[in-house]
C-alpha cells in the first residue's frame, strides 16, 4: 500500500470512529453542556494524539532517510541507511543507496584521473626544474666562480656572497623537485623514501622519528605512492601548523592483516579547525586504493594521521 493511501485510511478510520460515537452513545445537546464539552474535548485530544502517533510511526523511515541524506559524505564512503518501511519509502531508500554507490564509483574514477594527471604534471615540473633551472643556476655558479677568481679583492667578496645566494637557491629548487617527484621512492622503494622524508623534515625545532616494522608485505606502486603522499602531507601540516617538537612516523603490519601508516605529533592538535584541502586530498588518495584514513587527536595530545590498507589492493600485483 502506498504512503498516500496509508495516511488517508488512518485518518479516515479516526473520523469514522468519531462519527459512530456521535451517532451512538455520545450525544450533544443545544446548548452544549459542560460534561458534553469535556467529552468532546477529550475525544478530540484522543483523535489528535492517535493521528500524531500513527503519522510518526508511518513517517519514521522517511525521517531516517532525510538524516542519512544530510550526513552523506562521498569522502567517507560505505555508510548506507537501512531499508525499512514499505512501498514508496523502501523504494526511495533503495534508490538513494544506489545513487550513493554510483556517485562514489564516479568520484573514485574522476579522482583517480585527476590525481594521475597531477602526478604526471608534478613529474614534468620537477624534470624541468632539474634540467632547465638547475642547469642554468649551475652554469651561473661556474661563471661567478670564474669571475671571482679574476676579480679584485673588494669585488671578489661581493661575488662570493652572490655565489652563496645562488647555491642556496639551487639547493631549494632541488628540494622542491624532490618533493614534486620522489625519485627515491621509484628507485629505492617506500622504506627508504619514508626515511628520507623524515630526515628532510627534521630541523633544529622538529625531530621526526621513522619506524619501519619487520616483515612488511610488498606493495604495488600506486599503494606506495599513496603512503608516501599521505606521510608527506601529514609532516607538512605538522611543520606548518601544529607547533610540535616531535613527530613519530610508523609503518607497520596491522593486527587484522594489511599495512598501516601512523604520523603522530605532540603539537596543539586540530581543535575546531575545519578540514583543509590537504586532508581532503589525503582522503581522496586513500579512496583510490580502498584504504581507511582517519585524522584526529592523538592518544597523548597533538594530531594523529592513520592510514590502513587491509584489502587486496595493498598487495603486490
Amino acid at each position: 500500500m502506498s504512503l498516500y493511501w496509508r495516511i488517508f485510511l488512518l485518518n479516515a478510520a479516526v473520523l469514522v470512529v468519531a462519527v459512530l460515537l456521535l451517532l451512538g452513545p455520545v450525544t450533544v445537546s443545544t446548548p452544549v453542556l459542560l460534561g458534553e464539552a469535556l467529552i468532546l474535548a477529550a475525544g478530540l485530544a484522543a483523535m489528535l494524539i492517535a493521528n500524531a502517533v500513527l503519522l510518526r510511526i508511518g513517517l519514521a523511515p522517511l525521517q531516517r532517510l532525510t538524516r542519512a541524506m544530510a550526513t552523506a559524505d562521498l569522502l567517507r564512503p560505505g555508510s548506507r541507511p537501512v531499508v525499512t518501511g514499505h512501498g514508496e519509502i523502501a523504494a526511495l531508500t533503495k534508490t538513494f543507496n544506489a545513487m550513493l554507490d554510483r556517485l562514489e564509483a564516479e568520484r573514485a574514477t574522476s579522482s583517480g584521473r585527476v590525481l594521475s594527471a597531477q602526478e604526471a604534471e608534478r613529474r614534468r615540473i620537477a624534470q624541468e626544474l632539474h634540467d632547465e633551472v638547475g642547469q642554468t643556476l649551475t652554469a651561473v655558479l661556474l661563471q661567478l666562480k670564474h669571475a671571482a677568481d679574476h676579480a679584485p679583492q673588494p669585488v671578489r667578496e661581493d661575488l662570493c656572497q652572490v655565489q652563496e645566494t645562488t647555491r642556496a637557491s639551487l639547493d631549494e629548487i632541488r628540494r622542491i623537485a624532490r618533493r614534486l617527484r620522489p625519485g627515491v621512492l621509484e628507485e629505492l622503494g617506500l622504506h627508504s623514501a619514508l626515511r628520507a622524508l623524515a630526515a628532510e623534515f627534521t630541523t633544529p625545532g622538529l625531530s621526526v622519528h621513522c619506524s619501519i616494522g619487520p616483515g612488511l608485505p610488498p606493495l604495488d606502486h600506486a599503494t606506495e605512492l599513496v603512503f608516501y603522499r599521505v606521510a608527506q602531507e601529514g609532516l607538512t601540516n605538522t611543520a606548518r601548523h601544529s607547533g610540535a617538537s616531535q613527530v613519530e612516523m610508523e609503518l607497520r603490519i596491522l593486527p587484522r592483516g594489511g599495512v598501516g601508516l601512523i604520523v603522530r605529533d605532540n603539537g596543539k592538535g586540530l581543535g575546531q579547525a575545519a578540514e583543509g584541502a590537504g586532508i581532503r586530498g589525503m582522503r581522496e588518495r586513500a579512496l583510490l586504493i580502498g584504504a581507511e584514513l582517519s585524522v584526529g587527536p592523538g592518544g597523548h595530545g597533538g594530531t594523529e594521521v592513520r592510514l590502513d590498507v587491509t584489502d587486496a589492493k595493498g598487495n603486490a600485483r
